[in-house]
């Protein structure tokens, strides 16, 4: 079974309830019809005034409307209130289909939230940072893009989409969630690589530092996790080489999460192995926060939406 048939196949195994807020956007309704009709999550759609009708049997919640707007605007006041926002002011966003969906997901009205067809990056994880908050132990909210071959290989990348050059405190808080992100997904345990141009001390550079400063405070926060660094990428996934470059490590040779220094690193790398290797690539996977909530690339498919809900609902558990 392939990664993205697998990941549809456990998710409907245990149904979340996922909010699409960007209902004008006519591949999410598409999305939320297929993912009803196949029993793979329960949609939930934030009513637009542009659409006219939705698809029988989908729940359709107008923010503006709403039963919970109230507790709704409350909630988002308390969170803000802080930084000068007032009730009414509140009241504003917390009818914006964005806000409201990331509300139903803090909660506990939704399981998850999938949004950016129609939205920026950006504007997807303010509002996650905002209404959600990051769970407890991250520094940062980070990703994953999860790269699956014909072959049945499966890797996790991360960061490769949302911090550029991460210290080593939020290094070391994306090597933990990326490792806990790649077992939610797929079921593997996690062999987990932090990158480098050096292998053991091969090379000394203050960048190789940070990332043996990193690799240290991993291991302090979570001792069963199977990581090591600093580690070159072909000592990280070949045994030969891994036996000469690193025959003490118990991840060299046989990693499955590899974890790049700084942003230039992971995003050139995972277009490579997707245009030169031939790699799926699914994601990015949004990490680090209190509970899920999912950017969509404006280029997306309706499928693509399909498969991100069903990878949101596997992060919540």
């Amino acid at each position: 079974m392939d990664i993205i048939s697998s990941i549809r196949n456990r998710a409907s195994k245990n149904i979340k309830k996922i909010v699409l807020p960007r209902s004008s956007d006519e591949r999410v309704v598409k999305a939320a019809e297929f993912l009803k009709r196949s029993k793979l999550t329960e949609p939930v759609l934030i009513a637009n005034s542009e659409v006219d009708a939705y698809p029988n049997g989908i729940e359709v919640i107008d923010s503006v409307t709403s039963p919970f707007m109230e507790e709704f605007a409350q909630m988002f006041y308390q969170k803000r209130k802080h930084k000068g926002l007032s009730l009414e002011q509140a009241k504003e966003i917390a009818a914006d289909p964005l806000y409201f969906g990331a509300l139903m997901v803090s909660s506990g009205k939704a399981d998850g939230c999938v949004a950016g067809s129609i939205s920026t990056t950006g504007e997807v994880l303010r509002t996650a940072i905002q209404v959600i908050g990051l769970k407890e132990g991250s520094d940062v909210v980070s990703s994953i893009f999860l790269m699956s071959f014909d072959d049945g290989r499966v890797y996790s990348y991360g960061d490769c989409a949302v911090v550029p050059y991460p210290n080593a405190e939020q290094l070391a808080t994306i090597a933990i969630d990326s490792s806990e992100t790649h077992f939610k997904i797929t079921g593997q345990s996690a062999n987990t690589s932090m990158l480098s141009f050096s292998t053991k001390g091969s090379a000394k550079h203050e960048r190789t530092e940070l990332v043996q400063q990193a690799l240290d405070l991993v291991r302090s926060k979570n001792e069963k996790l199977n990581v090591d660094g600093e580690l070159q990428f072909d000592a990280s996934i070949i045994p030969e080489i891994a036996e000469r470059k690193a025959p003490e490590s118990k991840v060299a040779g046989k990693a499955n999460v590899f974890i790049f220094p700084n942003l230039d690193a992971g995003n050139i790398a995972y277009k490579i192995t997707e245009r030169l290797a031939g790699a799926t690539a699914t994601g990015p996977v949004i990490q680090g926060l209190a509970k899920p909530m999912m950017d969509l690339s404006r280029g997306c498919s309706w499928e693509d939406i399909v498969n991100t809900a069903c990878v949101c609902a596997l992060m919540g558990d």
